[in-house]
């Protein structure tokens, strides 16, 4: 208990361990060469003049601040910070912290009993409006000085420093850090603060506040003089945002559950009797402060703080929300302003005339894969799937011409998929394989629902559906697929002959003997490493029979395949003409028969068969350009 109105009890306010902790690294501020950190940084000049608007002094603690304070931050959904002005500036939290005390308060009692003491209407009224319902005496809703009182209540803990500490966990873990309270701010709010101590305990004698009122009069007047920077409340919106997860230290904040909850008061109440045309002309969610903080939340994509003092007749900051509006306005961010589907969840559809494997293939697959790629649709989604978005991509299937024969999914960029979604995809599966058609899917494994789905709507041939790992695999099989269809497919277990090798392309019978005398037959097993990245340039090689594939290493430390050579291929060519180092890593998959062309080998052709070794240039030439011009072509098809 405190000992007197005004009097500040000492709390021990260590904030108890955070729930579902996975600590990552802050990001750091983003650069003034980004285009949203221009677009803030032009904002705060054009309104950083207006002056009107009045700072609040009926708590005089708050009629100290500056009114030329000014700062703009926004957070998004991940993590990433865009600031400019006075982000670093302390001001007190004051109503701002209504939401999420309001998410602490059903954490702590649960959806129900909450219900049962704050309702959810608008008021209509001021903020420190006596607006009770009739009959049962609870407040209209938590974002009123009566709700958040209530709400204060409900949190655990009997005593103030019992309650307090519970807060400012709460308002810690959305910002990220811990907070303080602005003792000074407390006591001028505490000895002040005799209205809301008058509707402390008018929800007394209406029982909504079961106990002794102080406790909780003094822990809410605690609450609201919490410190906090423009900073501070980007990233508390930002959290939720994410779902009551903070993007930068990874803490769950408040149950995802609740989240919506707090949201949907802050649409409706949040700016007290402006509340309506708030949501009509910026169509965020939103609490404000009369301290001059704004916090606006965009859910699932980012959370705006905004700091200025003047306030405008329903408490409102002026410059707060001219920036939150403008920013609204100008990224067409209204939460209403539903997108059109199409450009939500099918990010691209090609086919296999464009979209490559990266298994390098002879010149008459080539030309068969570009005759009759289309016939294999590569469909690329993203986002969350839903009932309506999944009826869309499943469209891909409805609408498909009769020439298409599989289609590819690549679930790359999905980044949730519901149960009405895998129940909608699955019936579409179903269908398309009733018809003779072949259904692959790419980087499905984080979705583990969607298996049983398809096995459910398709018992009798659900192993028709192909799952693959990534897509140069699920790529390459549908290739594979294709050509065996065209009676075109050469397994990598049958041999060719040294003539049939795309490089001696026009080498005479008297070239392929000399060739057959130079090069040295090589064998290699399952997984051998013919070649190291970095090791010396050495010769080139002839695959006879089997295969083998080149592997880089990303900059993220991942191995990537960028080639597989087949029988009648060639691979290490670079060495014979540059003389460099090698730049990938080679190996067998499974037995390979070769042939190996020495660098002396090869040099000496110029001496005994000059013609030879012309016609071998010309073809490495022909060879590269093509691999060149592919590699060109999915480069556009990337950037398009």
């Amino acid at each position: 208990m405190l000992d007197a109105p005004g009097t500040p009890h000492k709390i021990n306010a260590q904030p108890m361990p955070a729930k579902k902790t996975s600590v990552k690294k802050a990001p750091a501020t983003a650069s003034s060469s980004s285009p949203i950190q221009r677009i803030l940084e032009t904002l705060h000049r054009e309104l950083k003049s207006n002056s009107s608007g009045e700072v609040a002094t009926y708590i005089p603690e708050l009629g100290k601040a500056d009114p030329n304070w000014f700062g703009i931050c926004l957070v998004t959904a991940d993590g990433r910070i865009y600031q400019t002005g006075d982000c670093d500036q302390p001001f007190t939290i004051q109503s701002i912290s209504k939401p999420f005390i309001y998410g602490a308060a059903l954490e702590d009692k649960g959806k129900d009993k909450v219900l049962q003491k704050v309702w959810m209407e608008p008021s209509g009224e001021a903020f420190n409006a006596i607006s009770l319902r009739p009959g049962s005496g609870k407040p209209e809703n938590p974002m009123i000085n009566a709700g958040a009182i209530t709400s204060t209540s409900l949190v655990e803990g009997s005593t103030t420093p019992q309650k307090f500490r519970r807060i400012l966990k709460t308002l810690s873990d959305h910002a990220g850090r811990k907070l303080d309270l602005d003792k000074e701010v407390y006591q001028s709010e505490s000895s002040t603060g005799h209205r809301n101590r008058g509707i402390g305990y008018m929800l007394r004698n209406f029982d909504i506040l079961e106990e002794e009122p102080k406790p909780s009069l003094e822990a809410y007047f605690m609450q609201c003089a919490v410190s906090v920077t423009c900073r501070d409340l980007g990233i508390m919106a930002a959290t939720l945002a994410n779902g009551g997860v903070n993007p930068l230290t990874g803490v769950t904040a408040v149950a995802r559950d609740h989240v919506e909850n707090i949201l949907s008061v802050m649409g409706s109440c949040g700016m007290y009797d402006a509340a309506g045309e708030w949501i009509y002309n910026v169509g965020m969610p939103a609490k404000s402060g009369v301290a001059g903080g704004i916090l606006a939340v965009l859910p699932g994509q980012f959370g705006i703080g905004v700091f200025s003092p003047r306030l405008d007749a329903c408490g409102n900051s002026v410059r707060g929300t001219e920036v939150c509006r403008e920013i609204s306005r100008r990224f067409a961010l209204h939460m209403f302003n539903v997108p059109r589907l199409s450009a939500s969840v099918v990010r691209r559809v090609g086919g296999l005339s464009h979209t490559r494997s990266s298994r390098l293939r002879s010149a008459r697959e080539m030309e068969a894969l570009r005759q009759s790629g289309d016939s294999i649709r590569v469909v690329e989604l993203q986002g969350d799937l839903n009932f309506g978005s999944a009826e869309l991509a499943v469209r891909q299937f409805t609408d498909a011409a009769p020439h298409v024969r599989e289609i590819l999914l690549d679930f790359s960029h999905v980044t949730a998929m519901d149960a009405s979604a895998a129940a909608i995809l699955a019936m579409a599966f179903a269908t398309w394989v009733d018809a003779g058609r072949r259904v692959s899917i790419c980087r499905c494994e984080g979705f583990s629902h969607f298996p049983e789905a398809i096995r459910q709507e398709m018992p009798r041939h659900w192993q028709s559906v192909v799952f693959h790992p990534d897509m140069a695999r699920a790529l390459e099989a549908a290739e594979n697929a294709l050509l065996a269809d065209m009676k075109l497919r050469r397994h990598s277990s049958q041999a060719v002959k040294l003539g049939d090798c795309e490089l001696l392309a026009g080498v005479d019978a008297k070239g392929l003997a000399t060739l057959r005398r130079i090069l040295k037959p090589v064998e290699f097993s399952d997984g051998d490493i013919i070649m190291r990245a970095g090791d010396p340039p050495g010769g080139m090689f002839f695959i006879l029979r089997g295969k083998a594939s080149a592997w880089i290493l990303t900059e993220s430390a991942h191995e990537r395949r960028v080639a597989t050579f087949s029988p009648g291929m060639n691979f290490g060519e670079m060495a014979l003409l540059d003389h460099s180092p090698r730049s990938a890593e080679v190996r067998a998959d499974g037995p390979i028969e070769a042939l190996e062309f020495g660098l002396d080998a090869f040099h000496g052709l110029e001496k005994e068969d000059p013609g030879l070794q012309i016609i071998l240039l010309r073809n490495l030439s022909r060879i590269l350009a093509k691999r060149l011009r592919e590699a060109n072509l999915e480069v556009g098809i990337l950037l398009s």
